[in-house]
């Protein structure tokens, strides 16, 4: 299998039927053997009656809305494909940009493309918050993408042998991947007004997103050694506290002041309280990282897994 199309799908019924006609007309075009794979992730509409019409086609079906980012692990888990393609399936990423991006990959030989909706058809909030999310990547994550957000991406399939994708991560596999030393290009691609259905971008995303932003943060920097940070900020609280103490020997015994009055001591024992258990749970996580490395666990369910052929 050369290709593998993974599109995720929410409540779509009336979007998905032009979309994957889009996507077989596309495919056949570039005359490899190819495979078509919706995640159905819990839809509560008619999608999946439709997806039962829908020839040929792969469909997953969660049992319940996990989300993106999970409906998108369990499609490329699945994915026999040397190159894995994803898309939105709202109709608002255009099948017709998938050569060129193929072509990016192909003529810089790099190991991702992502797209780049440099004209987005969305609303001015959505946009407005993008736009915020993109600062807050460059300062945290630095992924050097400008549209991390578009679903449009194109990756080869050894990018995900060892990544498993948890929460919104989906807008950060870009990062994750270049971190691994995998080598990442965009290409400009066009973009659709919605025509059916409503977005699913909300207040909360944007809330999770953020949530998970810092937690790729902290991946990065400290998913391998995370004593490093607690454990440094443990000792640094300890050593305060020392600091304290000898301030409080001399004022004491030395200067012959009194202590009664003063909530210094009170602060030194806080910090050594503090200290220790940063430090101790520093240890811990340490501990956690390795039972995580030694087993990663799959955070949705998967109802069935049809296979429709023409």
């Amino acid at each position: 299998m050369k290709y593998s199309v993974i599109i995720p799908v929410f409540n779509e019924e009336k979007n998905i039927p032009a979309l994957h006609a889009e996507v077989i007309t596309v495919m056949n075009n570039l005359g490899q053997p190819y495979e078509v794979i919706v995640v159905d992730d819990g839809s509560v509409d008619g999608t999946a009656g439709v997806l039962n019409t829908l020839s040929p086609l792969t469909v997953i079906r969660l049992r319940k809305n996990f989300g993106q980012t999970a409906a998108l692990d369990a499609g490329i888990k699945h994915a026999s494909g040397e190159i894995i393609i994803t898309l939105d399936g709202d109709g608002q990423n255009p099948p017709s940009e998938i050569p060129k991006l193929l072509t990016v990959m192909e003529e810089k030989r790099v190991d991702v493309v992502s797209g780049w909706r440099q004209e987005r058809h969305d609303p001015f909030m959505k946009r407005f918050v993008s736009r915020g999310a993109y600062g807050l990547r460059s300062i945290f994550v630095k992924d050097h993408i400008h549209d991390s957000g578009c679903s449009l991406k194109v990756y080869k399939k050894e990018c995900f042998n060892e990544v498993d994708l948890f929460g919104e991560m989906h807008r950060f596999i870009p990062a994750v991947l270049a971190w691994s030393g995998f080598s990442i290009a965009e290409a400009p691609i066009a973009h659709r007004p919605r025509l059916h259905g409503k977005t699913k971008y909300n207040w909360k995303r944007v809330y999770k997103g953020f949530i998970d932003m810092l937690a790729i943060w902290f991946w990065r920097k400290y998913a391998r050694r995370p004593l490093h940070l607690f454990g440094g900020l443990g000792l640094g609280l300890i050593v305060g506290a020392i600091l304290l103490f000898i301030a409080l020997f001399i004022k004491k015994f030395i200067f012959h002041h009194g202590l009664a009055d003063s909530n210094i001591p009170l602060l030194a024992v806080l910090l050594t309280i503090l200290g220790v258990q940063f430090f101790i749970f520093g240890l811990l996580a340490d501990i956690l990282i390795r039972i995580y490395y030694d087993g990663p666990r799959k955070p949705y369910a998967i109802k069935e897994i049809l296979t429709i052929k023409k």
